[in-house]
Order: structure tokens, then sequence, then C-alpha cells
């Protein structure tokens, strides 16, 4: 779980409202439509910026993803020097690594390329460097004292929304505990939305991404703290990947699709940096540390689960999801129609390849697996806290009889 939550729990909570959650964000300029990364690249030129530090992974780099920007960066006088060591749960010391490159070949600006890890990799190194810090001691609350380094993004995958909000996410390199670094220094100055550079994404992970950003987009919308942006952003995201994900995943080369799933992860993005998140991420975080599951798919599989439970004391704010997604009748009941969108996600869980369960939990450690998802989930402002019991409850549905 964050680091800061297990250390100060619902004290935590109340300090990110008030010191951050609550007060305006920065947010980033933002170009959308293919080839829209080359007009990110134009831009960076037009600010003066002459070293650029890219942020990235070796797979990016070996499939030339890169090469166009690079080109058009140094078309414009814009050095580029590339760190590609970014793997997915980036640790302490595949950021560190980074920020040593940073400091060697005097970047004057980070721009990232890839993923939900390469971005977060990018923003701690943009904090670090601009502030003379550690990787540990940016983890925490508002730990710089001045603006990070000029930031930039390129999301290549559809699911985070990391290029808008104000976190990044770090793992010890031994407990793989996850590490947060909290702070609005960190939101990028731009990001592209560019679907051209998405159409090569396999399905399966069109599928876990694009579920992550639906997961983002309805636990931020229920939860308790209302925020009219939150609703707006989370309703816009929730109808965009349900009406899109499944052609992602079946057509990867329909750029409206992906177009459509990149802004709905940036809107997604902009809505739990608001409202935060839930019990989805509280479970499947657990499922990440323990047995590596990756982020996106545990997600996608816990969330029906978790709506099931909470059906009931998040009804009206579920409807309200149905109704905007034109998933029902007029006048149905708000239970009705709760139950709509969840049977929509199943179904489309379904449609894509997403399993209702995972042989990888075990008994033993579900105890364990329960507490900590309850403790992460006290920091949370969800609809309601889950008895024990019914957590356990929720884990042992996860998992696949032997």
């Amino acid at each position: 779980m964050p680091a800061f939550y297990k250390e100060w729990g619902y004290r935590a909570l109340l300090t990110l409202k008030k010191g951050i959650v609550m007060a305006p964000q920065p947010r980033p300029a933002i170009y959308v439509g293919a080839g829209a990364s080359l007009d990110l690249c134009k831009a960076i030129g037009h600010f003066g910026l002459k070293n650029v530090l890219i942020v990235t992974d070796k797979p990016l780099v070996e499939l030339g993803l890169l090469n166009d920007a690079i080109a058009r960066l140094n078309s414009l006088g814009v050095a580029t020097h590339i760190y590609d060591g970014v793997l997915p749960d980036p640790t302490v010391h595949v950021v560190s690594t980074g920020l040593e490159m940073l400091h060697k070949q005097n970047c004057d600006a980070v721009l990232a390329i890839g993923g939900g890890s390469s971005i977060d990799t990018a923003k701690i190194i943009a904090l670090a460097g601009a502030n003379k810090l550690s990787v540990l001691e940016c983890v925490g609350l508002k730990k710089g004292k001045v603006p990070a380094l000029p930031l930039f993004a390129i999301p290549t995958t559809a699911g985070t929304g990391s290029e808008v909000t104000i976190v990044a996410v770090v793992s010890d390199d031994e407990t793989h505990q996850k590490l947060m670094v909290a702070d609005p220094k960190i939101i990028p100055s731009a990001a592209a939305l560019d679907p051209a550079l998405m159409t090569g994404l396999p399905p399966h992970i069109t599928a876990a991404t694009g579920m992550d950003a639906l997961t983002h987009a309805i636990e931020s919308y229920i939860n308790t703290w209302d925020s009219e942006d939150c609703l707006q952003y989370g309703r816009a995201a929730t109808k965009l990947i349900l009406g899109n994900l499944e052609q992602a995943c079946s057509n990867g080369d329909d750029l409206a699709a992906r177009e459509s799933m990149a802004v709905a992860s940036y809107y997604a993005g902009l809505a739990f940096t608001n409202c935060l998140v839930g019990y989805v991420h509280a479970v499947s975080h657990q499922l990440g540390a323990l047995y590596s599951v990756p982020h996106g798919l545990g997600n996608a599989m816990v969330l029906p689960h978790v709506l099931e439970l909470l059906r009931d004391s998040a009804a009206s704010r579920l409807a309200e999801l149905a109704r905007y997604c034109d998933l029902g009748q007029p006048g149905e009941a708000d239970i009705e129609l709760a139950q709509k969108l969840i049977d929509r996600i199943w179904q489309l869980n379904s449609a894509i390849g997403i399993p209702k369960t995972t042989d990888v939990i075990k008994e033993a450690d579900i105890p364990d697996i329960v507490s900590a998802a309850l403790k992460e989930a006290s920091g949370y402002p969800v609809p309601r806290f889950l008895e024990r019991g019914e957590c356990e409850d929720l884990v042992h549905g996860l998992r696949s009889a032997a």
C-alpha cells in the first residue's frame, strides 16, 4: 500500500484532501490526435529547451516508436538522451539510475514516452533533479521546495492517466512495497494523446489498461468526496470506455477507438486525482505486491466483484452512470440501473478476455491480503467500509478453485 497511508492512516487522507486534492491543480496542455506527439515535440522546441532526457523502456526503443519524436526534437536543435531502463513497477534503483543520467548529461527537461511506469519514473526524476533530492527523499506529500524540471508526457497506453495526476509510484527494491510521491509539481506541463503510437498495443494490454481507466472513473465517481469536475470527467470516461474498449481490443488499428480510449484515460486521471479510488485498488495492490499481477489486470478482475458488494450503498451514483451510458429505460429504479451497469462490466470483461478469477491467490495468504486491503481502503473516501468477512468473501471469490 502507499507508504504514507501505512504510516499516518486517516490523518494522511485529511492531509491529502486539504493540502492537495481539494486545492486547484495545474492541468497540462493537451495535444490530441494522430501526430500529436510531434506537435508536442515542436512545443518543446518553442520553450527554448536544449537538452532533454527521454524516459522510456527498451521494447519501445527497439520497436522504433521514439524515432520520429527524436528526429523532430533534433531538427529543432534539442539534444536528446535516452534512458530506457524503465521496467514495470519501477523500483527506487531504476528511477535513481535515470536520475544519475539526468545529472550526468546536464538535462534541462524530461520527456516521458511510454506507459504509466515510464511516466511515473520521469515525474520523480524531474522533481528530484530540480530539488537536488534522492528518489527516497521525494516519497510522501509535497517534498519538492521548487518546481520540477520542465516535464512532458507521451503516453503509449490508455489506462493510468499518469500524464495528468499529482501522484507517482515507485517500489522498494527489496520489499516491493509501493511508495507514493504526491505533489502538484509533478503534473506535466504538456502531454500528447497520440493514437498512432497505440495501434501496436497487444489486445491483452489494451484490455487491462482500458479497464484500469474504467476503474479510476467509476471508483472516483462513487466515492463520497463531491467534486463537479470529478463527476463530469468520470461520466465522460465511463461512456467512452464502454463504447470503445472492445473495438480497440478487436481492431487495434482503429484510430478513432484508440483516440477515444486515450481521451477517456486522461479524463479518468482528472477524476481520480480529485476524488481518489477505493476497494478495487486496495485489493489489486495486494495481488500486485504478492504475485506480480499487473495492476490493470488486477483492477479489471476485481472491479465487478467490488461493485456487486457496494451496489446498494452506491446505487444512486451507479444508476447515474448507467443512465449516462444509455444502459437503462426511463423510470427504472436506481438499484436496477446499478445492476445493469455492473452486468455491462461483467459482459465487457468477458468480451475482452479478462478472467473472473485467478489461480495465483494462495489460501494461506488471504488473511494478510484482507488486512492490508482493509487498512489501505481506510484511507479512501469509499461509499461504505466493508466488514472483514465481506472482504474475505471477495478475495475467496477471486480465487480459482484448486
